[in-house]
């Protein structure tokens, strides 16, 4: 039962994959500085940290095949749609090699259906290039169906009628309207600056709190398709949180999430 507690510390026992429907899932990344001055720039001996500095200076967001991943938190989701564990992954040296291997081989052990927001465009072609850069096996996932409309759950695609529309704001909009916290400090741009300054621990704990807005989001959602109820919805948000509370001891950061929830006003 090792691969079980890739995804959690604690595992209840032989049957937990099965208890397991959905993994939703938020990544971080950094830009590949030697892949950068190889490709970008080749020729003009760059150093890996120039390279970096060069491309940004030229894009704000560089593409996600020159980028590498330092955090990917996953949740554990039940059939019944109620938070089992949260993770972040090779935690606590968060190697990047180690991180992708766990990420792989725990969505092996689980076979549950990947929930994201954005994950199509980002997250997963993250992960699925960086298994291809360490030559990690993910079977079960690439046999199975990756198309938009019946593989993994991208909410950012569910909610703009895959594409149709622009969705402003995004995640960070969504759990402010849900009265969850959004974004508390650490932008996408900020992620390079404190992963090269050894601050790996933040970028994770952002990563777990993206994580955490994604589920409720994902909640929200199964009340539009009448999965579950509003009352039902509240009582899953209500014991996500004693979950949340009783982790805050190995996650501090839960108890600056738990502390930045609002109710956000109706118009």
């Amino acid at each position: 039962m090792a691969r079980a507690d890739l995804f959690a510390r604690t595992a209840a026992g032989p049957d937990t994959a099965a208890r397991t429907a959905f993994l939703v899932v938020g990544t971080a990344s950094v830009p590949d500085g030697r892949l950068l001055s190889a490709v970008q720039y080749p020729g003009e001996d760059l150093s890996p940290e120039t390279a970096v500095e060069k491309a940004r200076g030229e894009s704000d967001a560089l593409p996600v095949t020159f980028q590498v991943p330092v955090a990917v938190s996953v949740l554990r989701v039940g059939a019944d749609f109620a938070l089992q564990s949260v993770a972040c992954l090779d935690a606590p040296q968060f190697r990047p090699r180690e991180v992708v291997n766990k990420f792989w081989l725990g969505l092996s052990f689980y076979q549950a259906k990947l929930v994201t927001f954005n994950g199509r465009a980002f997250d997963l072609p993250l992960l699925e290039l960086a298994a291809f850069r360490y030559g990690f096996a993910a079977r079960d996932y690439y046999q199975n169906s990756r198309n938009r409309f019946n593989g993994p759950i991208d909410l950012s695609d569910w909610l703009t009628n895959f594409g149709a529309c622009r969705l402003a704001g995004g995640l960070d909009l969504l759990a402010k309207l849900l009265g969850k916290p959004g974004k508390m400090g650490v932008s996408g741009d900020r992620v390079y600056e404190l992963w090269r300054d050894g601050r790996v621990r933040e970028v994770n704990d952002d990563c777990l709190c993206d994580a955490l807005d994604t589920y409720f989001v994902f909640l929200r959602t199964r009340v539009l398709t009448g999965d579950i109820d509003p009352e039902q919805e509240a009582d899953l948000t209500a014991k996500a949180k004693e979950l949340l509370e009783a982790k805050a001891g190995e996650f501090p950061v839960l108890r600056t999430y738990l502390a930045n929830w609002t109710a956000f006003p109706s118009p």
